[in-house]
């Protein structure tokens, strides 16, 4: 395995943001889950077993289905807590939205320390003592104002209610939570699942890449500064209208959003859940940045972007339909038959995933 191969792999495999199913026994919940449509037959489609975006469902006695999605973004509340607040609201928008539907609802939970406390918010945030000069001391409660209105702002960007939530100021940890919940309703006829569905189907990225959101190659030490993803407002918006309207042309077989890790992870992911491969050319991807390197093109989180997948015929049209909503897009690759992912960039081979590490990937990985 090379750095990149490593990073990304870790992040499929080992780290929890990928694989909560090793904290969590699903198992449970399903049995749960199995019980309770006893009651309410029909009731579930897409559970948390499901390894999907969201979770899709339908109330009894009422038409049409409903997707949700809760979302954390904690971390980065230390660095810059207006956008943890604002990306994690949007990604969970995403979320909905790549199942096919549109977000109606928000409910928000935030810990944080008592408001008189004094926090240390910037890049030095986590060792308590600044040495960039950069940061901000501020009182938990004036963090809190920045969170609040870091969901405020993405929810009027992207016209879904806020609806109720919680606050917690007992919170000793320097992290503050930050959770989000998204409720919306399915607008395509059924869901549109992640896993991707046949050899052949064609990848498109809608929006464009840039350097932010590193966190995959900083762990990995491959960048020397960690860029927490920013806050796409008007962006966010415009990929969720091209992403409507792409689903309107019935042309969509599958799709995922592009969140952590990236493209990376949401093309291996997708190709892995159907049991299938995929080829991706990162040279193709739209980019918003000059200098920016094939390693964050395919892992890092930049936000407003969704990965479509479709038939070889209808590519053009679904093209020109995101582009008409004044989205970038490109064919960056397709679905094989072959169970790895390899992303190229100018026809080098930048890293290839296997869909089952052997057991030496995985010592090394965990190492």
């Amino acid at each position: 395995m090379n750095t990149v191969e490593k990073a990304l792999m870790h992040g499929l495999f080992v780290h929890l943001h990928h694989n909560i199913d090793q904290a969590i026994d699903f198992g449970q919940l399903e049995e749960l889950n199995k019980k309770v449509a006893r009651m309410w037959p029909g009731a579930l489609l897409v559970g948390p077993h499901d390894n999907d975006d969201a979770a899709v469902f339908k109330f009894p006695e009422m038409d049409g289905l409903f997707v949700g999605k809760m979302e954390s973004h904690c971390s980065p509340g230390v660095p810059r807590p207006y956008d943890a607040a604002a990306t994690g609201a949007g990604g969970a928008m995403r979320d909905v939205v790549a199942m096919g539907a549109r977000p109606f609802f928000l409910l928000d939970f935030i810990g944080t320390r008592p408001l008189e406390q004094e926090v240390l918010v910037g890049p030095c945030g986590f060792n308590g003592i600044c040495d960039c000069g950069q940061c901000q001391v501020m009182t938990s409660g004036e963090r809190l104002g920045h969170i609040i209105k870091g969901v405020k702002d993405m929810c009027q960007s992207m016209d879904v209610f806020v609806v109720g939530g919680g606050l917690s100021t007992s919170f000793s940890d320097i992290v503050p939570a930050i959770v989000v919940a998204v409720i919306g309703k399915l607008i395509t006829r059924e869901p549109l699942t992640k896993p991707a569905k046949k050899a052949g189907h064609k990848l498109i990225v809608a929006g464009t890449t840039g350097k932010d959101g590193n966190d995959t190659l900083y762990r990995a030490g491959l960048v020397e500064e960690m860029r927490p993803a920013q806050a796409l407002f008007s962006e966010e918006r415009q990929v969720m209208e091209a992403s409507i309207a792409a689903f309107k042309t019935g042309k969509i077989k599958a799709c995922s959003d592009l969140g952590a890790a990236g493209i990376g992870a949401a093309v291996s992911e997708s190709a892995r859940f159907g049991e299938l491969g995929a080829e991706v050319d990162l040279s193709r991807v739209p980019v918003n940045a000059q200098d920016i390197s094939p390693e964050e093109v395919l892992i890092c989180e930049t936000q407003a972007r969704m990965l479509f997948h479709v038939e070889p015929r209808d590519e053009e049209e679904v093209l020109q339909v995101i582009r008409e909503a004044g989205v970038p897009a490109e064919v960056i690759g397709e679905i094989t038959a072959e169970a790895k992912e390899v992303f190229k960039y100018d026809g080098e081979i930048i890293a290839e995933i296997p869909n089952e590490p052997t057991p030496e990937m995985m010592e090394e990985l965990r190492s």
